[in-house]
C-alpha cells in the first residue's frame, strides 16, 4: 500500500472511531392525557355529567389531533420538534400516552396545536393516526376534524336526543385550529438517561363554557366548518393544564 493510500486509510479509522465516542445529545419525554368532565374522570357511556349550563349528559365519544409539538427553552427560545401527528382517543387507552425525541436540555413549557395544520389538510390520502378510517376526516369537504366529542342529552332536540360535535376548518376567518402553550411548573430536564413526563388534565366540559357558553338545547350538533365549530374551537383551546410532571 502506498504511503498516501496508508494514511487516508488511518483517517477513515480515526474518524470512525471518534463518532463512535460522541456522547448521545437526545432523550425522551412523554406526553399523557387525562380526561375529565369538570371534577369527575371521563368514562364513556355509563355517567350522567351536567354542562356549564347544568343540563345533563353523557358522552360516547371524545378524540381530538395533537401535532407540531414545540419546547420552550429556558431562555424562552423555541424548539420546534418534527412535526409529527397524534390522535387522543379516550376509547384508546394507548393513544393518551405520547412519547417524544427531543435534544438533550432544559425547558420551561410545552406547546402545540390542537387540530391538523392546513398543509396536511390539503395533502390528499394521509396514514398512521391521519388515515381517514379513524373517522376524524371529512371526505366530503377535504378536510380533518380537529376534535370530536358524541353522546346524549335528554335537553338535545336532535334524533334520539344525540349529541354531535365534529369541530374542523382550517382557513379564513373560522380556523379551528388552536395553539396551545402551557408553562410547566418545575422545568423538565430531557437527557440520555431521563424520561421526564407531563401530564395534562382535560376537562370537556370547557367546549361548553366561557367565552361561548353552549346550550344543548339549542345547539346539540356542529358537523362543518364555520362560526359554531371555530367558537367550540375558542371555548376548548383553555380545557388544558398540566397537573403532574415527572422529571426522572
Amino acid at each position: 500500500m502506498k504511503p498516501c493510500y496508508l494514511i487516508f486509510t488511518l483517517l477513515i479509522c480515526c474518524m470512525a472511531c471518534k463518532k463512535d465516542l460522541i456522547p448521545k445529545k437526545e432523550g425522551n419525554f412523554k406526553l399523557n392525557f387525562e380526561h375529565k368532565v369538570g371534577t369527575s374522570r371521563l368514562t364513556l357511556g355509563t355517567t350522567t355529567y351536567k354542562n356549564p349550563s347544568a343540563e345533563s349528559y353523557t358522552v360516547t365519544a371524545f378524540k381530538y389531533f395533537i401535532s407540531n409539538v414545540y419546547l420552550v427553552k429556558m431562555d424562552n427560545s423555541l424548539l420546534r420538534l418534527p412535526i409529527s401527528y397524534h390522535l387522543v382517543d379516550e376509547s384508546k387507552p394507548e393513544s393518551k400516552s405520547i412519547l417524544l425525541l427531543a435534544p438533550q436540555g432544559e425547558y420551561r413549557a410545552i406547546g402545540f396545536k390542537l387540530g391538523v395544520d392546513s398543509t396536511r389538510n390539503v395533502s390528499g390520502a394521509q396514514t398512521d393516526a391521519l388515515d381517514p378510517v379513524l373517522g376524524m376526516f371529512w371526505s366530503w369537504n377535504s378536510g380533518y376534524i380537529m376534535a370530536k366529542m358524541e353522546g346524549a342529552s335528554p335537553v338535545s332536540a336532535a334524533p334520539d336526543k344525540k349529541l354531535t360535535f365534529h369541530v374542523g376548518g382550517f382557513k379564513g376567518q373560522y380556523n379551528a385550529v388552536q395553539d396551545i402553550r402551557i408553562q410547566t411548573p418545575i422545568s423538565i430536564n430531557v437527557g440520555p438517561d431521563r424520561e421526564p413526563a407531563v401530564t395534562f388534565t382535560t376537562d370537556l366540559n370547557a367546549w361548553f363554557g366561557p367565552p361561548n357558553i353552549v346550550s344543548f338545547a339549542t345547539t346539540a350538533t356542529i358537523h362543518s366548518p364555520g362560526e359554531a365549530a371555530w367558537k367550540i374551537s375558542v371555548n376548548y383551546k383553555n380545557m388544558f393544564r398540566i397537573t403532574n410532571v415527572t422529571d426522572l
